[in-house]
């Protein structure tokens, strides 16, 4: 399947080619002289039938370098681009555009003018092969309200938003994109079916991380969504096809794109770091470090100025296993055969390393597992140590490690909590905090830990208390599931924390809650008192997942309701403390945004994209304004950023099917304007190989930047 995009599309390129109306070799020439450029740089006039193509890609791709390197840019509203500052080397240029099929992929090198001719699709079915996932995944079906509360198949205890945030961002777009190519058919490997729903039902069975495909959907969900899933694709396959998208416009035709293959065919990445977010100005050029998960424990790295792709793997002890299996999202043999991969075990990590952080000194500080299941004895009840006193933990499925650049050399530190993202919180002692701990939070003190080496002097934890007593402290608390008492503070628990958010403002962190079990919302933890509060999302939104927060302490949610959400604390009218103070409390605080892109038919307003991750620029350092939250567009193949209050689509449109679950951003030179900074990302797809290209496709690092107009250079 490498390389090959669409068949029927590519077979018809060179009659339509023919079929245009071409532009004289003059015109084309003086057109192309008019757009400057450098040495480094391409660039030209793209033109259609009907003369300039606005808002359309060109794409520029070699494979001269250590890895496959392309850098892609927007049109402008007439049809003019500028490829900018690419490295040496033969490079192929093509035209890619809503309303287009692929041009004719064009022999060139930097320095060089070069005119373009875009080619119209020749029927809307061709058109739509290039659009986001999110119009094909718009045509899913979704049971109206009256079908939930037990008035149909449907178990009684599932609502409308449980379906909606199990097969957006909680469940099926949280590990893959819905949409693409790869899942909006049906792979022949898997044979031949009667309905489409049983085709999903063999499809969810297939490779690693089976179980987290059927334990929502045929679990939870009593396997219904099969045979929407099933339509949805049979739909497909007999021609339907989805709405259509606008060209990119306005700040979205200033995009420079530039990517970078890197890993492996085999195994996926989760997330790269490439800066501090305190101060991203660490690792200025620095290369990138990219997080497996439970792929590998060879750790790509990447150095964006030469292209070149190295490893670090941690030095794992023999009496580490594998991080597959029960307690993990992954388990050690396919349950049925993959489409892709057959029956091999592709993931085989022990050290599980989900997310990474630069700290200060440029060393990179990661969550992995450093040992067998277990806790050290200070962990434990019968311990001194006063953490384990209040709150006794008896194992963890995943730690802390540091690596240091420099030295080449990791450092385990053995944690009593389990990690799973983690951040730098702005105080003196660079407090590492951390989620994934289940009931608890944790923390490091990074200082405590360089001075001393002891990693039970330098870390702490506590569970989550609110304070529903009233009296500001901390004190005997209720269990979860126990009736209030009056004079008690109440403990909260369920899936514990998933992104973790430390506040510059008063050092407090916040943390996105409850994601896979109880009731989900934004818990906030005071460090100084070790209480808590706990904020419920109000309608319409519904689903976190991933978040962040600005320099104001307003906090950016990603919500399956397709809405970004922000709650500003400071809005709040009511008392934060007290019995009443359980989730209900401040309703004034949130926001939302809908998320760009199509919605499912039938059930209101919304948007289909499936956010999994939210970030925040605090610093300006991507170019789009300080403070300018940015979502990972798991529907949309890129990033949604919501700037001066209207949502922009930051695409990856080569190759299709982009799908991140993580970013930062560097200023790697803050005189250089627009060149000297911009946003990081790396394709966090489990299935590397569903994208355009097929299986042999490769994990990519990502550079956004954004540059003042669309020539630029």
């Amino acid at each position: 399947m490498k390389h090959v995009l669409y068949s029927s599309v590519a077979a018809i390129a060179f009659s339509a080619v023919l079929a245009a109306t071409p532009m004289s070799a003059s015109a084309q020439k003086g057109k192309a002289q008019n757009v400057s450029i450098s040495r480094h740089d391409i660039g030209g006039v793209v033109s259609g039938p009907h003369g300039p193509e606005a808002g359309v890609w060109v794409i520029a791709e070699t494979h001269d370098l250590p890895t496959r390197y392309a850098k892609i840019v927007v049109t402008d509203d007439q049809g003019r681009y500028v490829v900018p500052d690419l490295p040496n080397g033969k490079y192929q240029v093509w035209v890619r555009g809503y309303g287009l099929i692929d041009s004719p992929k064009v022999d060139a090198a930097p320095g060089k003018h070069l005119n373009l001719t875009a080619v119209p699709a020749p029927n809307d079915a061709a058109a739509a092969q290039y659009y986001p996932a999110i119009y094909w995944f718009s045509m899913l079906k979704i049971p109206a309200a009256d079908q939930f509360g037990g008035k149909s198949d449907i178990p009684g205890n599932v609502t409308q938003q449980d379906w909606l945030t199990t097969i957006k961002n909680k469940a099926c777009v949280g590990c893959h994109q819905l949409g693409a190519i790869g899942t909006r058919t049906i792979p022949a490997a898997f044979g031949s079916f009667k309905t489409g729903e049983e085709a999903w039902a063999r499809r969810i069975q297939s490779g690693q991380a089976a179980p987290l495909m059927i334990n929502p959907i045929a679990g939870q969900l009593g396997s219904v969504p099969l045979k929407y899933f099933g339509d949805w694709t049979d739909r497909v396959a007999a021609g339907e096809l989805p709405p259509k998208p606008e060209r990119p416009s306005g700040i979205e035709r200033n995009v420079v794109v530039t990517t970078w293959d890197w890993g492996t065919e085999k195994q996926y990445l989760h997330d790269l770091i490439s800066s501090d977010k305190r101060n991203p100005t660490v690792n200025a050029y620095g290369k990138l470090y990219g997080s497996p998960e439970y792929a590998t424990d060879h750790l790509p790295v990447l150095d964006p100025k030469t292209g070149q792709v190295s490893y670090v793997t941690p030095p794992e002890g023999a009496d580490v296993p594998q991080a597959l299996g029960p307690g993990h999202a992954a388990i050690e043999k396919p349950m049925a055969a993959s489409a892709y991969w057959g029956t091999e075990q592709v993931w085989d990590t022990k050290f599980d390393n989900h997310n990474d952080m630069f700290d200060a000194k440029g060393r990179v500080w990661m969550t992995g597992t450093n040992h067998a299941p277990g806790t050290p004895a200070f962990c434990r009840k019968g311990s001194d140590n006063p953490y384990a006193k209040a709150f006794p933990i008896d194992s963890n499925e995943r730690q802390l490690a540091m690596f240091d650049p420099k030295s080449g050399k990791f450092t385990f530190v053995d944690t009593c909590f389990g990690t799973h993202h983690l951040q730098f919180g702005f105080d003196k002692d660079n407090t590492l905090w951390t989620s994934g701990g289940g009931p608890v939070v944790g923390w490091l003190d990074t200082k405590v830990f360089d001075e001393t080496g002891s990693a039970e002097k330098a870390q702490g934890w506590a569970p989550f208390v609110l304070d529903t007593n009233g009296d500001g402290k901390l004190g005997d608390y209720t269990e979860p599931g126990q009736p209030p008492d009056p004079n008690k503070d109440m403990r909260i628990a369920g899936s514990g924390t998933y992104a973790v958010m430390p506040n510059p403002v008063d050092g407090s962190v916040w943390f996105t809650f409850n994601i896979f079990a109880g009731r989900s919302g934004i818990v906030r933890f005071d460090p100084k008192t070790k209480l808590s509060e706990f904020y419920a999302i109000p309608k319409p939104g519904f689903g976190p997942r991933g978040g962040d927060i600005d320099s104001k302490g307003v906090v950016w949610v990603s919500l399956a309701s397709g809405h970004l959400g922000s709650f500003d604390r400071s809005k709040c009218k009511g008392p934060l403390n007290g019995p009443k103070a359980t989730g209900d409390q401040c309703p004034e605080g949130w926001s939302f945004y809908k998320y760009p892109g199509p919605g499912f038919a039938g059930i209101g307003d919304n948007s289909a994209e499936a956010s999994y991750y939210s970030w925040v620029d605090q610093h300006d350092a991507v170019g789009l304004g300080k403070d300018v939250p940015i979502s990972t567009g798991n529907e949309n193949d890129g990033f949604d950023a919501l700037v001066d209050g209207k949502m922009i689509v930051l695409r990856i449109p080569y190759p299709i099917g982009f799908y991140a679950k993580g970013l930062d951003a560097r200023i790697d030179d803050p005189g250089a304007g627009w060149k000297g900074k911009g946003l990081w990302s790396s394709e966090g797809d489990r299935t590397p190989w569903l994208k355009e290209g097929g299986k042999g496709m490769l994990p990519m690092a990502v550079h956004i930047q954004i540059r003042p107009n669309p020539l630029a250079h």
